[in-house]
């Protein structure tokens, strides 16, 4: 209640920064600041809201499509790292270096180059000669670079909700930014939407004649030892009496309503978006893990947050855990996924 109310208090800075803004905008559009355009395919993944999108499912999503026809590269600014420049991930990479979301698809993607850089224009002069197609995650924004695609995530919940810009509310831009996409995603919606709950929707979104629109979900996966990498079904969480649940990203609600689909037995050690985890915060669960009688107990934690956990410095104190990783996937209905995996495939081809 009391940070409503400092943000609330801070709503003449959002006025500010909403001009300025729109006036960064305007030269865009006016063509007095350029946009450098690329003789390759480049695909912009974002959002106007802070964090919480489903930009990196998103991503992973459009990297398995395009993987196995073409010579495909990811770049991302890395966020969190303590590095900068450009900058290529390898499996000896770590999150400190190159941020958790970068070392997550190079984890899933081996074979794919996978980069960071926070100037996209200087990282995409480093990838566009040897790549047929470059996707750039969380870069709505970046206007300096010109999208030959630009797909803007929005999420289920927020169009629920009247928001205001940043530091008030959580927009980076006005909701009339929308219009500059050419796929528009409502992500994190029920599996189960009807036709009437989508149409109504869309009257919301009110989305430009040039602009497709789709709706997504989440998907979750099998739980995977982070240690062994075995895997085990989510639905056998019923049977364990406690859970330890450890994230560290913007919305963790999604994640949350899906143990609760198994479980009422979860201790949850919320964390904020990309939170930098010390050696007392993992002392503290893990503390509370040993002192738990529960003779089957399991800590969770998200496969982001897995990137920062693989630090050395936590090892000790994670070794005589059961530590696994809940992987999140994003998925379309089926008629849905035929046209935006055509859309998608059209466009890079």
């Amino acid at each position: 209640m009391l940070i409503r109310l400092i943000r609330f208090l801070l709503f003449p800075i959002s006025i500010l920064y909403g001009l300025g803004v729109f006036l960064r905008n305007l030269l865009f559009d006016w063509g007095l600041f350029k946009s450098t355009k690329f003789t390759i395919p480049v695909l912009v993944i974002g959002n106007i809201t802070v964090g919480g999108s489903g930009k990196s499912p998103m991503t992973a999503y459009l990297l398995k499509l395009l993987k196995n026809e073409l010579r495909v590269a990811v770049l991302s600014r890395g966020y969190g790292r303590k590095t900068t420049g450009f900058k290529l991930v390898d499996a000896d990479s770590t999150a400190v270096e190159v941020g958790d979301e970068p070392m997550q698809f190079k984890q899933h993607f081996p074979a794919l180059t996978v980069a960071v850089c926070e100037d996209r224009v200087a990282g995409m002069h480093q990838l566009v000669a040897d790549h047929d197609v470059v996707i750039l995650d969380d870069a709505y924004q970046h206007r300096w670079l010109q999208a030959s695609l630009s797909i803007l995530l929005l999420e289920y919940s927020s169009l629920q909700k009247v928001d205001f810009l940043l530091p008030t509310g959580n927009l980076r831009e006005p909701q009339s930014a929308t219009k500059r996409a050419d796929i528009l995603v409502v992500t994190k919606a029920p599996q189960n939407l009807t036709s009437a709950e989508k149409a109504e929707l869309v009257k919301g979104i009110k989305p430009q004649a040039h602009q497709a629109l789709f709706f997504s979900y989440l998907s979750y996966d099998n739980l995977l030892n982070v240690v062994d990498g075995s895997a085990r079904a989510l639905t056998s969480i019923n049977e364990y009496t406690q859970i330890f649940l450890l994230t560290g990203i913007a919305n963790s609600s999604p994640l949350v309503a899906e143990l609760k689909r198994y479980t009422s037995k979860i201790i949850h050690h919320q964390y904020p978006d990309h939170y930098n985890f010390s050696v007392a915060d993992i002392e503290k669960i893990t503390q509370e893990y040993q002192d738990c009688e529960a003779a089957d107990k399991l800590i969770i934690t998200t496969e982001k947050d897995a990137q920062r956990l693989k630090s050395r410095i936590f090892a000790s104190s994670l070794a005589n855990t059961a530590l696994y990783v809940l992987p999140v996937k994003t998925a379309f209905a089926e008629k849905d996924k035929i046209e935006f995996d055509h859309l998608i495939h059209t466009h890079v081809r």
